[in-house]
């Protein structure tokens, strides 16, 4: 671990903002100075000044926000500020920055800015309120309540609309995407809520933006088209674990039959709109959604398949290849009418982009040359326009023999399958993987980059600023290896700042004793014994994360019907009955809540005091073994003669632990138990590497010490026992 140099201007500017004499003390009466926050702000500030790289940890209660915002202000130059969740965003932008702003009494411009489906598209609002047509009679009560406030708000933000939750489907009826949206030719270009955020950007010295906003800013300058974001002096990204998963998500790209049957939709729109006479467009929609169909029905049951895989399902792949088929028809009918109107224009070149990325697909998956297959578009490039970003939308490319001449408009990186003379003839982010997700509700057809190092390294390379990565959980071990190797950073200033919670006395780790292996066909129903208990005991109060889907379906079945039979004044919420903010309005609000949930539950959750006091980990965190990227991964660890496990795998699952027990103690006078229902942790020597991962709880392996504890809860008298070390293995006894 480094430490940062030695003071400068900035960093003592920060310190003494921040120090007992300070605007904030001033501001707030008994406001504390906490060392943890003047380190981390030190270090901050001296990144900004040195235009440096700092990976930092900052524990639950450090301040790590004003710890940033302070010198980020002070430093006078642009900053941009990127977070993992939406929720931040608007904690940052509506209150922790105008807050900051006020105390400093500085003079900055500040912006948020969201991706496109978080801004009302009037456009395609008034069409689809005008064209009547609703799966659900809720959506067009929602879809009315949209539009009035469309007709009030300055912003236009779909957090802000009043009565519509913000996981409505309507919403997608009231939005734009890249692919539809009509640019400097749509009516409301001048009106445009994503244009006025986008500009208003640009004026700004602070963007609060969100990692996946900032990762499109990235593709974009990759490829030479524009910027979404302006040039900044220092880049600062809080919930920054969260950035290697999202970036590795986004310059992928991927396929879903949900967007090919909006596609075949819009088509149908269009056709009739604009060009009635050039084509059945009912026919043609209507053979590309009974294409889609047909690949549903031949990708049978749920699972993730990789290029191996799929070359055994032909049929599978077969039906791809009649999408791809189709797609070329209609993009071919649609440029015939491209003159006709503006949404005829954009759907042929939309066309022409599903094609290409189909084919690319199927060409890695079959290791076959890329260009085998061909479309040819006469398209006008005057229809490209430009995007309701102000930037120029891509053209369709036409293809015909060979490779293309142009780089994958989504990752600019070579497309491969998992074999290994695929992993052996690509290396770096140029390699990707191509697999297949296969869902209840669809097919998605991905290919997905093995790393993103080097993207960031370019882009590192490219301009002298600041590059600042904070989050309570980055270190593994004690080490930063594992996040710095993720994000091309290997050089980095690194430091970690311990939270000021006293988790030995306030908080207990329970690991039972004699639960078993997590991969034996009733461990569900032994963990459901095993918690019962202590979830009655607490009244509730508590959040069961799980791993996997099919144990929040096999826990939540067990505990509604054990509520039941004991008549338990217990609520039971379960993930995917209601949306997320939905559910968490209901846990804060009822008497003895018991929320079910898996991987969104984990991480971003903030339920102070009694209310959560019991936090239930199924097992371990690792990745599932079906994930074709991390197989991929470890194919390519082992060849360079790396040990996938301790590389890969186990800082992963260090990470994400740490973030589900993270949901306990969120203040100083929390008190709480934490379970992790996996022996794994207490008997497999990884396990001790795991547990230095997380805060210095006391610990147990006594099920009749750990509901002593749960019955002291309410006491106010804190639990007496001897701190356990983060390097100390469980015990049979707290301490």
């Amino acid at each position: 671990m480094t430490q940062p140099a030695e003071d400068g201007v900035l960093a003592q500017a920060a310190i003494q903002a921040l120090g007992p004499e300070g605007p904030f003390a001033r501001a707030h009466e008994g406001y504390r100075t906490r060392e943890g926050q003047l380190g981390l702000a030190r270090a901050i500030a001296g990144a900004i000044e040195s235009r440096g790289a700092l990976i930092a940890e900052a524990g639950t209660g450090t301040g790590k926000t004003f710890a940033y915002l302070t010198p980020a202000l002070l430093s006078g130059g642009r900053v941009i500020i990127s977070t993992g969740t939406r929720t931040l965003q608007d904690q940052l932008f509506d209150r922790d920055l105008p807050e900051v702003v006020r105390a400093l009494g500085v003079r900055a411009e500040c912006a948020l800015l969201k991706g496109r489906s978080n801004y009302i598209c009037r456009h395609h609002l008034r069409r689809n309120l005008a064209d009547g047509r609703f799966a659900r009679r809720e959506d067009i009560v929602d879809l009315r309540r949209i539009d009035r406030y469309a007709s009030v708000t300055r912003s236009g933000d779909r957090a802000g609309a009043p009565d519509v939750s913000e996981d409505a489907p309507a919403w997608i009826l009231a939005t734009s995407t890249r692919e539809n949206c009509l640019g400097q030719e749509c009516a409301d270009y001048g009106d445009c809520f994503v244009v006025k955020a986008r500009q208003a950007a640009q004026r700004a010295d602070v963007i609060v933006v969100n990692h996946h906003l900032f990762c499109a800013d990235l593709a974009l300058r990759d490829e030479g088209v524009a910027d979404l974001l302006p040039t900044a002096d220092a880049l600062i990204f809080d919930e920054a674990h969260q950035l290697p998963e999202v970036a590795t998500a986004f310059f992928g790209s991927s396929i879903a039959t949900r967007r090919l049957v909006e596609f075949a939709r819009d088509v149908l729109r269009a056709g009739l709109a604009e060009a009635r006479d050039a084509a059945d467009w009912t026919t043609v929609s209507r053979e590309l959604e009974q294409a889609i169909r047909e690949l549903r029905l031949h990708a049978g049951e749920p699972s993730r398949l990789d290029a191996g895989a799929l070359r055994g399902r032909q049929p599978l792949l077969d039906a791809v290849a009649r999408c791809a088929d189709i797609l070329t028809q209609t993009g071919l009918q649609l440029a015939g009418a491209a003159e006709r109107g503006r949404e005829i224009a954009r759907c042929a070149l939309r066309a022409a982009e599903l094609v290409l990325q189909i084919e690319r697909w199927l060409d890695a998956v079959l290791e076959r040359a890329p260009g085998t297959r061909a479309i040819a578009l006469a398209a006008d490039p005057d229809v490209c326009g430009e995007d309701a970003y102000g930037e120029p939308n891509r053209p369709a490319v036409p293809v015909v023999s060979g490779p293309p001449a142009v780089a994958d408009p989504d990752t600019g990186g070579a497309l491969i399958g998992v074999s290994a003379a695929a992993l052996e003839e690509t290396a770096g982010d140029g390699l990707r993987v191509a697999w297949a997700e296969i869902s209840s509700h669809g097919v998605t057809l991905h290919a997905t980059p093995l790393s993103v190092a080097g993207t960031f390294r370019r882009h590192r390379a490219q301009r002298p600023r600041a590059w600042v990565f904070v989050s309570a959980t980055l270190a593994v071990s004690g080490t930063f290896n594992h996040f710095a190797r993720a994000i091309g950073m290997e050089d980095a200033v690194t430091h970690a700042w311990e939270s000021p919670f006293d988790f030995a006395a306030n908080g207990l780790l329970y690991v039972p004793q004699g639960i078993g292996e997590p991969s034996g066909s009733d461990f569900a129903q032994r963990v459901h014994e095993t918690i019962w208990p202590l979830l009655a005991a607490n009244h509730g109060r508590a959040f069961v994360l799980c791993t996997t889907l099919r144990m929040v379906e096999q826990l939540a079945r067990s505990l509604s019907a054990r509520i039941e039979a004991h008549a338990s004044p217990i609520t039971l919420l379960v993930q995917g009955t209601a949306p997320r903010a939905e559910l968490l309005e209901r846990f804060r609000a009822a008497p003895a809540p018991v929320l079910v949930g898996s991987a969104s539950f984990w991480e971003g959750v903030d339920v102070r005091g009694r209310q959560l006091s019991l936090v239930v980990i199924d097992k371990l965190p690792f990745a599932p073994p079906d994930d074709p990227v991390l197989r991929a991964r470890i194919e390519a660890a082992r060849r360079e003669g790396v040990d996938p496990f301790r590389q890969l795998q186990m800082p992963a699952a260090a990470m994400a632990l740490k973030q589900g027990a993270g949901r306990m103690i969120r203040s100083e006078t929390d008190r709480g138990l934490l379970v992790v229902c996996d022996s794994r942790l207490a008997d497999k020597p990884y396990g001790r590497q795991l547990l230095r991962s997380l805060p210095p709880f006391s610990r147990t392996r006594s099920g009749e010490q750990a509901l002593a504890f749960v019955h002291s809860l309410d006491d106010q008298v804190a639990l007496i026992s001897t701190p356990a070390t983060s390097a100390d293995p469980p015990t049979d006894s707290p301490g």
